[in-house]
């Protein structure tokens, strides 16, 4: 019945394709939730008030959040080609696409982790400095745990974007679904082939926004 309804559709290929992207969307939704969270952190620990208040860094960080995040992803692709090729080796295959995959996702999801971190109760965190608590243990056992749910739903976010964004890179020759869907697909009007590239897509998306929602609702305690 699929050979009949989808007659152009590879499925060795499309499965070839699917795991491409998978590929592409793991490897940086992992970068991304690192990188992220490390400067969503800094970002809220050198912010007026908090333990490392400091203005000229903040200010720093911020802008180089600011810049990235305002870039549209397949102009960071371009502008990333040259830093891409010295630490990739190339500018063509899954490989290639991950540098800006999580240049362009970290800055995003850091803002979502800083967002998070503010929703947490300033009386929790005094309560642990006034018990003499270091600033590891205020990050480890305060704002991390109490953050976990807002951390969990904005990386939920931040991998389907992802997933658009792998589809994205796909076409200049990334690989993946989008370079399947682009080149089989459209170049060759074979409408078939972009339809069920799409529906995988679609099929990826909800099945990471459901695993988020999942653990979401397991981590928040509220």
């Amino acid at each position: 019945m699929a050979e009949t309804l989808f007659p152009n559709v590879n499925w060795d290929r499309m499965w070839e394709a699917t795991v491409e992207t998978l590929y592409m969307s793991a490897i940086s939704v992992v970068a991304t939730f690192i990188l992220g969270a490390l400067l969503g952190l800094l970002l809220f620990l050198t912010s007026p008030g908090n333990i490392w208040e400091n203005k000229p860094v903040n200010l720093v960080l911020s802008a180089v959040v600011n810049i990235f995040r305002s870039i549209p992803f397949i102009i960071l692709i371009v502008l990333l080609i040259p830093f891409t090729k010295i630490i990739v080796g190339s500018m063509i295959g899954e490989n290639a696409a991950l540098p800006a995959l999580i240049i362009g996702s970290a800055p995003f999801y850091a803002r979502m982790v800083e967002i998070g971190l503010r929703e947490i109760d300033k009386g929790v965190i005094e309560a642990a400095k006034s018990m003499g608590a270091k600033t590891t243990t205020i990050i480890w056992k305060v704002l991390l745990p109490e953050s976990m749910p807002a951390l969990v739903s904005g990386i939920t976010v931040t991998a389907i974007a992802l997933v658009s964004y792998t589809a994205m890179a796909g076409v200049i020759g990334a690989g993946g679904l989008g370079n399947l869907a682009y080149l089989e697909g459209f170049q060759r009007s074979r409408n078939d082939v972009t339809l069920m590239a799409t529906i995988i897509i679609l099929i990826i998306v909800f099945i990471i926004q459901f695993a988020g929602d999942f653990f979401t609702r397991k981590l928040d305690k509220r």
